[in-house]
């Protein structure tokens, strides 16, 4: 198996499989509703839908870069305040991040190992680099999650 397929069916496992971490994106948010994802449980932390958005927009981010645009990030990072609270909102918030992994998923299609080398000329690193900190940057934010729901 090649290193971009390994990488592929991490991030995969990550989404909906079964990671070694035990829990993965889609199970986590599964039940959530919207009332809960919009709950903010301490006026210092984000919202689990905040985190949801600012996931999806980084997971375009890096695959924008990727594709060879360059992407500049806004002062909020993308954490911005979820306007509207409907289970349909946050129904939506969800398909788009199901749509982000079919992106994902179709990038890594035709990416081969060669691509992992290439250089994001923005800031220097490797496509390597973006795509394990995109993995990880959903790691982070799926703890966070799960703690958030715990509480909520």
């Amino acid at each position: 198996m090649t290193e971009s397929k390994r990488i592929s069916n991490l991030y995969q496992s990550i989404y909906n499989g079964n990671p070694w971490l035990e829990v993965n994106l889609t199970d986590t948010l599964d039940e959530v509703t919207a009332a809960q994802a919009y709950t903010k449980v301490n006026p210092n932390l984000n919202t689990i839908w905040e985190i949801v958005n600012h996931l999806i927009q980084w997971r375009r981010n890096i695959l924008k870069r990727l594709q060879g645009e360059v992407i500049t990030t806004p002062d909020h990072n993308y954490f911005v305040p979820v306007l509207d609270s409907s289970e349909a909102a946050w129904e939506q918030s969800l398909q788009s991040l199901a749509k982000s992994q079919e992106s994902w998923n179709d990038f890594f299609t035709d990416f081969n190992d060669e691509d992992l080398q290439k250089i994001y000329a923005a800031n220097n690193h490797t496509f390597y680099e973006h795509i394990q900190g995109i993995i990880q940057h959903d790691v982070y934010h799926l703890g966070q999650i799960v703690i958030l729901k715990k509480l909520s």
